[in-house]
């Protein structure tokens, strides 16, 4: 067996980025040309993994870094983890800032190894659906409080094109969501910062205020593809060279550094010219959930494979299109719940992993936080849940699986809620980014999670009849 080696290794949906040359990828463990061994690859996630072996068979093996039990979105990596998939022949990831980790190991990788990427996202842009988190951008710094620095706590921290003047990333907890803007080779772009504190109050920010934003590269490297200027408010970013970096952003008092991101540092790209694409600036990941895009995401990996082994070309191919008519029955399936149920509402008790298919399928998942699995509900998101679920009678609450500690408890939301409301019932719904162990010996795949899991749940939800 022969795969290709490339100069450039980014595989998209649709074409190479850069030539392929002569050669061949060595094996994982052997000598270069060893057609004796199976070729390996690794799995950002279980989705993308199950996705991968679905299109390969037996022609390539690949393995999923996250145990069963634990989701893919703002899963922390062992420190090995670029070294065991550096010791692969591809790596399958998603090209955005909720897997961030994925992202910097793609990034080193693309740089230093002869391992073959291939971004499931590429060529969605025009797909991806923004965010909308509520935030108000007119939110006033305290000026009148007097911040102590031995007591202060960062709760939230937005950052926000200021060309633009939209949000375009958020930390939350411990990692980031979003993405930072593109900085023209040459040029520059900027980015203004609102941290919010434990108490929820805004810091002031200012070269004359208590607090600046500035930015620096990780483990103190000094960066040769941007160049960083901090404004007090602001934090500047000159493109140098066409490639990218990784930065860390810092919140300073008196010439200290009080906080920054740490070891969530966020990835930065200059780029020859901006392209001005569909996509919004901060999008919803899940892409995954939606049978139709998965179809799309199939497709990019397969493609992706054959350019990196074409002796298999064939067999990927006709494997991505046989298991594209299995996701294309799902969508039939969700298409037939949605034309049958009661209602066009639903409360899920977790984090927002939904949109994509309440927009496909003409219904909404009501959650009470947002799209991260860390977010908190707040008197007031409980009240307005407790509200709509009794609004529209609902009667079984929805629940994530992976967000409760023990597979035969439910989250407290969902005990609150049937405390409060006439509902009687609860059913899971899996965000189908992770697996169980349960699940694992069922041998469940992408497929049984939505036939099997999500289905009959959402039809039970939406009170369409079986």
């Amino acid at each position: 067996m022969n795969l290709s080696r490339r100069s450039m290794l980014k595989v998209g949906g649709a074409s190479l980025v850069g030539s392929a040359a002569a050669g061949c990828l060595s094996e994982p463990g052997g000598d270069a040309g060893n057609g004796d061994a199976t070729p390996e690859g690794y799995a950002a996630f279980f989705t993308l993994w199950d996705w991968a072996e679905q299109i390969t068979g037996d022609a390539m093996s690949f393995e999923n870094p996250i145990e069963a039990g634990e989701m893919g979105h703002g899963w922390e990596p062992p420190a090995d983890i670029q070294r065991d998939i550096a010791g692969t022949d591809v790596f399958v990831y998603l090209d955005t800032a909720e897997f961030s980790w994925a992202q910097d190991v793609a990034s080193d990788l693309e740089s230093d190894t002869d391992v073959a990427l291939i971004d499931g996202m590429a060529g969605l842009e025009g797909d991806l659906l923004p965010i909308d988190r509520g935030v108000d951008d007119d939110r006033e710094p305290d000026d009148d409080h007097e911040f102590d620095l031995d007591d202060l706590s960062i709760a939230a921290f937005d950052v926000y094109d200021r060309q633009r003047g939209t949000e375009v990333a958020y930390w939350h907890g411990d990692h980031w969501h979003g993405s930072l803007p593109d900085v023209p080779l040459d040029g520059s772009a900027a980015v203004e910062g609102v941290f919010e504190d434990g108490e929820g109050r805004v810091l002031p920010l200012g070269e004359n205020e208590q607090f600046q934003l500035d930015a620096t590269f990780p483990d103190l490297a000094e960066g040769d593809v941007v160049e960083i200027e901090s404004r007090g408010d602001h934090v500047v970013f000159h493109g140098l060279r066409v490639d990218t970096d990784r930065v860390v952003f810092e919140l300073v008092s008196d010439g200290e550094v009080v906080w920054d991101t740490g070891e969530d540092n966020m990835t930065i790209e200059v780029v020859e010219e901006i392209d001005e694409d569909d996509a919004p600036d901060f999008y919803d990941p899940h892409v995954w959930v939606d049978p139709v895009l998965a179809q799309e995401v199939v497709e990019t990996i397969a493609d992706g494979l054959a350019r990196i082994d074409p002796d298999n070309a064939e067999t990927y191919e006709e494997n991505a299109a046989a298991y594209a008519d299995r996701l294309a029955a799902v969508d039939d399936q969700l298409e037939e719940l949605a034309a049958e149920a009661d209602r066009d509402v639903a409360v899920l008790a977790g984090h927002d992993s939904f949109q994509y298919i309440e927009h496909r399928y003409g219904f909404e998942l009501h959650t009470p936080v947002g799209i991260s699995p860390d977010a908190a509900e707040t008197e007031s998101d409980i009240a307005e849940t407790i509200e709509i679920v009794e609004e529209h009678d609902i009667e079984t609450i929805l629940y994530d699986p992976f967000e409760t500690p023990n597979p035969d408890e439910v989250p407290q939301m969902v005990e609150l809620l049937l405390e409060n409301t006439d509902a009687t019932d609860y059913a899971p719904l899996s965000p189908a980014e992770g697996t169980t162990s349960e699940w694992n010996e069922r041998g469940w795949g992408w497929i049984e999670q939505m036939e099997e899991l999500n289905i009959p749940s959402l039809r039970n939800a939406l009170g369409a009849a079986q």
